[in-house]
């Protein structure tokens, strides 16, 4: 269970003493992504991101990196559509310097314009790499066939259009509009003291001050389709869905017993029905995404041209089946099981104890025990799950499909 603290500028700072280790993992967390952007600026988060590596006041982009590796620590970085982190790992010893070189990063980056238009072409090429994925793509495909014209649906790596358009005036506007203090969370986990990560925070980022821009709602617009994307490539990659509910609804947890049920695991339905029973697929999978106000549900498969229709067809039977039928209590049990096992053996990693206290912090804005989590999952019913599968085929399937097809190869059955 992590502790938390606010410092006079706004800044949340929030621990959990592990002493049985050495190491902490410590994070600059920011309650801003690509959800936050607009069109012509989309890709900007991520730019950002990629540009605070590239030189401080202080330090030069080489220096960055050899600080980091001369103390032995793990210094990186990552892009979300809600939030962005800036996190490194080292011994307990070396924690005031990570969040100083971290705090540094954050603050005083030079944002050269020589190393930008380098960057740049990093990130382009970061996204030609992801275009070659269609495993991948497919689902990028997806989520803006359900979020439409959503900030939310927009690629978290930008466009080559947008990137290739953003200016360091881009990037200075949007860092005073959401790298602020009141977005900011200093979360850390491992032999660390609440007392002392304040006391460093307050040292290092106390003087910080910026002026918070809100968050605007927007309501999404859904309906139902089927999205082609025609690639040369080996197989048909699939993936079929459609919104889900968002990271404060009750039946988030009836959600992730749903998910381990239908397709997670080698012992799901999915997986046993399309790849053990069947010989359709080598990966098939469910997953879900929370996100402030929406998220999104579905299925991922992967199969040969002649045999994509039929998996379709048996993943759309999976989702009506659950929703019209309850789950049997074996099935019930073992997902809990499984839930718990996952949850705990993920808590023996600092580095997913600090995200998960993040994500607690920056969203639900409580602290959740590990023994809380596991109680409100042993209490979901298989009424829960049933009522929440109708729930969440109600307003219909969309399907994103990616590979040697064109328009109206393939059917999506109605439900």
């Amino acid at each position: 269970m992590h502790e938390r603290m606010k410092l006079a500028n706004g800044i949340v700072v929030a621990a959990e003493e592990i002493p049985t280790v050495r190491s902490v993992s410590v994070g600059l967390w920011l309650r801003t992504g690509s959800a936050n952007e607009r069109q012509q600026n989309n890709g900007v988060s991520h730019f950002i991101e990629h540009m605070l590596f590239k030189g401080t006041e202080k330090y030069t982009a080489r220096e960055i990196a050899e600080a980091m590796d001369a103390i032995g620590g793990q210094l990186n970085a990552f892009t979300s559509r809600e939030y962005t982190c800036y996190y490194a790992r080292v011994l307990d010893e070396h924690l005031e310097f990570a969040i100083s070189l971290l705090g540094e990063m954050l603050r005083f980056s030079r944002f050269d314009s020589g190393e930008l238009e380098k960057e740049r072409g990093v990130v382009l090429e970061e996204i030609n790499m992801y275009q070659d994925e269609a495993d991948e793509l497919v689902h990028d495909q997806f989520v803006k066939s359900i979020f439409g014209d959503h900030p939310l649906g927009r690629p978290i790596l930008g466009t080559m259009e947008s990137v290739a358009s953003l200016t360091r005036e881009d990037m200075i506007q949007y860092l005073s509009h959401f790298y602020t203090p009141q977005r900011l969370l200093v979360a850390a986990a491992g032999n660390v003291k609440q007392e002392q990560l304040t006391r460093i925070a307050r040292e290092h980022l106390g003087d910080y001050l910026a002026e918070e821009m809100s968050d605007k709602c927007q309501p999404l617009a859904y309906r139902s389709q089927v999205r082609i994307g025609f690639k040369q490539t080996e197989q048909v990659h699939l993936v079929i869905g459609a919104p889900g509910i968002s990271r404060l609804d009750p039946d988030r947890y009836a959600l992730e017993v749903l998910e381990v049920i239908l397709g997670s695991g080698m012992s799901s339905r999915l997986f046993q029905e399309l790849r053990e029973d069947r010989g359709l697929v080598y990966s098939t999978y469910s997953f879900h995404s929370l996100y402030r106000e929406h998220g999104l549900w579905g299925a991922y498969a992967g199969t040969g041209k002649g045999q994509a229709q039929a998996v379709i067809d048996a993943i759309v039977k999976q989702f009506t089946r659950i929703a019209e039928k309850p789950v049997t209590e074996a099935e019930l049990a073992r997902a809990k099981q499984q839930l718990k096992g996952s949850l705990l053996i993920g808590l023996e990693s600092t580095s997913n104890r600090m995200s998960r206290i993040a994500k607690n912090e920056l969203f639900l804005h409580e602290a959740t025990s590990p023994q809380e989590e596991i109680a409100l999952i042993e209490a979901v019913t298989e009424e829960e799950i049933q009522k929440l599968a109708q729930r969440l085929l109600a307003e219909g399937l969309t399907m994103s499909a990616i590979g040697p097809i064109k328009e109206g190869d393939l059917v999506l059955p109605s439900l």
